[in-house]
């Protein structure tokens, strides 16, 4: 009891996620049905990127995103900040072994207050923790700031299942198989989180809203999946 007290008050938390990094990559292929690498490829092609372009990807993790950037791209140069060290650890030892250190460079860092001075990027990621951030308006206004103009954002974000012949099974899946599943892999309860984090989250047309406000053009958002995943692409004004 002690320890879900104590994960529980770590909530979405650098803390929460260094209890469930060995696990992790486990059970993102395990529960999307590998469909998380699909996505993270769409990201990159969505980014339109050049030959040695200069990248943020927040809430790296265990730099999943990261390496596909730096793979589907030339030259292209990663920052992956993150507030968790264990994922940050396994991150670096799995951009070592792809032989892109050089390439991709980890470190601790907040989305809601990026140590980059302004117009420091040609392009920005985050895949799947724009929802566990507290202050989300805060963060994309920051993402903004540090945005070039013409910079692009790609936000993967997971979904509450809407309408249509597939959304029951799927608030099934995410409310029940997801936190069991992940609770007997991990052996923690972070993956409660997970359900809840994804209900709460807004809907894409109120989402979207907020990526405006923080100063950003959306582009487009894409449903994949069955709408199990929503890919938000934004671009700072050129002005």
């Amino acid at each position: 009891m002690a320890n879900e007290v104590q994960v529980a008050a770590a909530d979405g938390s650098g803390a929460m996620f260094d209890a469930i990094a060995r696990r992790y990559d486990f059970l993102n292929r395990l529960l999307s049905f590998g469909l998380d690498r699909r996505w993270r490829r769409r990201a990159v092609a969505a980014l339109e990127l050049a030959p040695g372009s200069r990248v943020l990807d927040l809430a790296t993790g265990t730099a999943d995103l990261a390496i596909e950037l730096a793979r589907g791209v030339d030259r292209v140069r990663v920052e992956g900040v993150d507030p968790s060290p264990e994922m940050l650890e396994i991150g670096r030892a799995k951009v070592s072994r792809e032989r892109l250190s050089k390439r991709i460079v980890l470190g601790l860092g907040d989305a809601q207050s990026l140590d980059y001075p302004d117009a420091s990027f040609d392009a920005a990621t985050i895949a799947f923790g724009i929802r566990n951030v507290i202050d989300r308006q805060r963060a994309l206004s920051e993402i903004a700031r540090v945005l070039r103009p013409g910079g692009r954002l790609a936000v993967l974000e997971l979904n509450e299942p809407g309408s249509g012949w597939l959304a029951l099974p799927a608030r099934l899946y995410i409310h029940r198989v997801v936190p069991l599943l992940g609770s007997w892999v991990a052996g923690s309860p972070a993956y409660r989180y997970l359900e809840r984090s994804i209900a709460a989250f807004p809907p894409a047309e109120v989402f979207a809203e907020q990526i405006r406000r923080a100063g950003l053009e959306v582009i487009r958002v894409e449903s994949l999946s069955f709408a199990a995943c929503s890919l938000f692409v934004a671009e700072r004004p050129q002005r």
